[in-house]
């Protein structure tokens, strides 16, 4: 197997050396060995692992734990647990596809909100229900209503009753909070579109406005589309270096 210097390394991956030590201070990578003068001495598995971290924090998605599971998966890589790395990555892509899903589900509901083709059912739902439905705590709920997201009926006992046109619209919310959206850029969005029922939600949601949209993460189906395809490269990457490195 060959070996590189710290610089040589640097130089392969394109990288500072500094940027070297810090993935192995982050355990991101294999520790290296040592030479007897001190000199780190990396090999393929490091320079395969280093590509590997860099796809895997190419594109910055937050939501929902997928940030601390990615970094599992890389790390579990550099301690050479290929198959814990291989199980986490499989299920950081299940997840993404789900919030995708959430994602594109979100702008469909917009719509259907904002033409009036989503009519009430009569249907009503206490706090602690839509919170299971929709895995949302109950503390953000009352967030969301504090911050003007929206408006909650309440029953002639001071309970809150949410229709299925709120929970539609939770959804919405969820979706916009999962990438990052803040809460007033939420609320700014959401009356940018109730103003404009023609609006083309997709490339509202898709492309920020200093008025009305501030993006943490990268544009939102985009950035959730460009994670699945990491993943997968993630995944035959991973499925190579078991065959080679284990």
């Amino acid at each position: 197997m060959n070996t590189y210097k710290t610089a040589e390394i640097a130089a392969v991956i394109g990288i500072h050396p500094n940027t070297v030590r810090l993935y192995e201070e982050l355990k991101l990578i294999p520790k290296p060995e040592r030479r007897p003068n001190g000199y780190r001495v990396f090999t393929d598995f490091h320079i395969e692992q280093f590509r590997l971290a860099r796809l895997a924090f190419q594109v910055e998605v937050l939501q929902n734990g997928l940030r601390k599971k990615i970094v599992q998966v890389v790390k579990s890589s550099a301690a050479g647990d290929f198959d814990t790395a291989l199980a986490l990555a499989e299920e950081y892509r299940t997840q993404i596809r789900k919030e995708r899903d959430n994602a594109e589900e979100a702008i469909e509901i917009a719509g259907q909100i904002l033409s009036g083709a989503v009519q009430e059912n009569g249907s009503f739902f206490k706090r602690k229900e839509v919170s299971k439905y929709l895995n949302i705590s109950m503390d953000t709920l009352r967030n969301w209503e504090m911050n003007g997201l929206l408006t909650v009926k309440r029953k002639q006992n001071g309970y809150r009753v949410y229709t299925a046109n709120d929970i539609q619209l939770l959804k919405v919310i969820r979706s916009l909070r999962c990438a990052n959206y803040s809460l007033s850029a939420i609320l700014g969005l959401l009356s940018q579109l109730s103003q404009d029922p023609n609006v083309d939600i997709k490339a509202a949601l898709d492309t920020p406005s200093d008025d009305t949209i501030i993006a943490v993460c990268d544009k939102l189906i985009t950035s959730l589309t460009a994670a699945e395809e990491n993943a997968g490269q993630m995944i035959c990457m991973l499925q190579r270096m078991r065959i080679t490195f284990s």
